[in-house]
């Protein structure tokens, strides 16, 4: 069979869109789209732990997706990690000051992200606030630790 200019012109189409068809795909399930909210703001948090926890990692309330981790840092007035979360610009202005940042897991050891729960204050949080009331990343070495030193005390 003879091949044609046009018909390895049209193979090579079909390949490049495949290829980019799954580009599009990895970027979208592995959350680093291009995409970036038309507003956002940021807030900080301190945490005694983050454990797996990755800049560009997800927030998100009632399971939502509202904002990215921006950076990580260690905080050397405290020695804690220092967070700086940007969310979507719908939300400042909206959440109470009381609202609560919990470093969570995707499955048993999948990803790390923040789980925002809103308090109930009349006060609300603004661009460059910080969340007061944290709670760290479960690491699952610390459990176990903790599980084979009670039973060695029995």
């Amino acid at each position: 069979m003879k091949r044609s200019k046009t018909m390895e012109l049209g193979v090579g189409l079909f390949m490049l869109a495949g290829i980019l068809g799954l580009v599009f795909l990895g970027l979208r399930v592995s959350g680093l789209s291009l995409e970036r909210p038309a507003s956002s703001f940021e807030l900080e948090a301190n945490f005694a732990n983050i454990g797996g926890l990755k800049p560009r990692a997800r927030i998100t309330m009632a399971g939502v997706t509202v904002g990215r981790v921006r950076s990580i840092e260690l905080d050397t007035d405290w020695y804690d990690a220092h967070v700086v979360m940007e969310l979507d610009g719908r939300l400042e202005d909206t959440l109470p000051e009381d609202s609560t940042a919990a470093i969570l897991t995707s499955g048993l050891l999948g990803e790390q992200y923040i789980g925002l729960s809103v308090g109930g204050a009349p006060e609300t949080l603004g661009d460059g606030d910080r969340i007061r009331d944290t709670q760290s990343a479960l690491v699952l070495e610390e459990l176990i630790q903790q599980f084979v030193s009670n039973i060695a005390k029995e």
